[in-house]
């Protein structure tokens, strides 16, 4: 049985989650209101104040899918209840991000700055000028937006410049030596 298939999804109070016809949930909270379409394969039931998530047979296809669904299920109610972030920073030197409105603004050496749009439900916020900090109720949609911003200029290994997640560790190469 998959361990965590079988665990419930406990509901928070002022969180309501619904399951209409082909698995169409739709989980609305405080934070805002998500649905997703889920495999059609699985049952999910609301029982009182949590909702399981069972699978028709053992075949290898639906116990990958039952794990699945349980987690997308929960991080829409994670999601709804508290948000979700993700910090990135910026090293370098000259490297720096700004924030007006809805755009982000990065210089990171070179020759234009690169200017990024917030996407619908995420919002950016800048922390000094090197801490970016990626909101947002959608888990998907946050590590996306920060994954594209993080590829704007990736940490290279010589010097640590570029801009890496918080609580990544970036492997430091030694340079070249010089000859005598």
């Amino acid at each position: 049985m998959s361990r965590i298939g079988k665990m419930p999804i406990a509901i928070p109070a002022g969180v309501t989650v619904e399951v209409a016809e082909n698995n169409k949930v739709t989980v609305k909270g405080p934070k805002g209101t998500l649905e997703r379409v889920l495999p059609a394969e699985m049952e999910i039931k609301v029982e009182g104040a949590e909702v399981l998530v069972s699978r028709p047979n053992d075949l290898k296809k639906m116990k990958s899918l039952h794990g699945l669904t349980r987690t997308l299920i929960h991080n829409m109610v994670v999601g709804v209840t508290d948000g979700f972030e993700k910090r990135l920073e910026v090293n370098g030197v000259g490297y720096r991000a700004a924030k007006s409105g809805k755009k982000l603004t990065l210089n990171l050496g070179y020759s234009h700055p690169v200017e990024m749009e917030d996407p619908n439900g995420i919002e950016t916020v800048v922390d000094g000028q090197n801490l970016i900090i990626v909101k947002g109720i959608d888990k998907e949609k946050v590590g996306q937006f920060a994954a594209e911003i993080r590829d704007k200029r990736r940490p290279e290994p010589y010097k640590g410049k570029g801009i890496k997640y918080v609580d990544e560790t970036i492997r430091r190469k030694v340079g070249k030596t010089g000859k005598k």
